[in-house]
């Protein structure tokens, strides 16, 4: 018989393979040419190596930076 937690592992699962699901129906798109956050030019090894790359180095490292401060 199941009980309330195979419910919810259940529910959490079906949630997950929604996500999973949903990310892969997204288009996947070249990277962008110009940064989103300083307008700069992207490097052409930059786009190539980053597919769907949206920021430049500097501002990607930026973003990452602030990301982590908020994360702990």
């Amino acid at each position: 018989m199941a009980d309330i937690a195979d419910f919810a592992n259940d529910l959490v699962q079906e949630r997950i393979d929604q996500a999973l699901a949903a990310r892969k129906a997204l288009p996947v798109f070249e990277s962008f040419e110009f940064c989103v956050d300083c307008d700069s030019t992207i490097p052409m090894a930059r786009r190539l190596a980053v597919t769907s790359c949206t920021r430049c180095a500097a501002c990607q490292q930026l973003n990452e930076q602030v990301g982590t401060r908020y994360a702990r």
